[in-house]
């Protein structure tokens, strides 16, 4: 065999690459404001203290499967966030903001990977659609939570994020639609339920 006929042996399954724009670039079209960055620090920080059971509201993460048209996500964060106020006492309301769907093999795998919803795989534009969706959802004063699948995406939306959840394939076979965290007993500060709903 020839060095002009040896066989092709490296990403043999791999139709073509397109390199990702750098998370820097990104940032600097959708910088972050002070109202959506401190919706997601103060959010944070109750999330952390309602586990710990310094807060005894509930935490709730709700909100669509998966987001496939942004200006639907935005018409459903406007609706979640009037009804913050009225149960503010209670309840701390997160708006499940979920990008990628943690298919195996077929199906859409959301908006980041496939925001055309064609196949045309056009992820620099569903990171930046993830990251504008999530800073006017922010700006809003409604925080937002997601799941990370990898360690690529996070680069790009994680300062937007109070909530995140471990990639469905991770963790189980489903993801929920609502997820519950208050402390378990008064008498136990650092134990806490989370219950899943659909």
């Amino acid at each position: 065999m020839t060095l002009q006929s040896k066989p092709n042996t490296d990403d043999v399954r791999i139709r073509e690459i397109k390199e990702l724009v750098p998370p820097a670039h990104v940032f600097r079209e959708f910088p972050v404001g002070v109202r959506a960055a401190l919706t997601t620090y103060n959010t944070r920080q109750s999330i952390h203290r309602i586990l710990h059971g310094a807060d005894t509201r509930l935490l709730v993460v709700v909100g669509p499967c998966s987001i496939h048209a942004v200006d639907s996500a935005i018409d459903y964060a406007r609706r979640l966030q009037a009804e913050v106020a009225r149960f503010q006492d209670d309840l701390l309301l997160v708006m499940r903001v979920y990008f990628e769907k943690p298919r195996t093999t077929v199906g859409w795998k959301g908006l980041i990977n496939d925001p055309r919803l064609d196949n045309s795989f056009r992820i620099n534009e569903g990171l930046r659609l993830a990251r504008g969706l999530l800073l006017e959802i922010n700006d809003m004063g409604l925080p937002c939570a997601t799941e990370f699948l990898d360690t690529i995406t996070p680069q790009y939306t994680a300062d937007l994020i109070a909530w995140g959840a471990i990639g469905a394939r991770s963790a189980s076979r489903t993801a929920p639609t609502a997820t519950f965290a208050s402390p378990s007993t008064p008498s136990a500060p650092h134990s806490h339920r989370i219950t899943s709903c659909r």
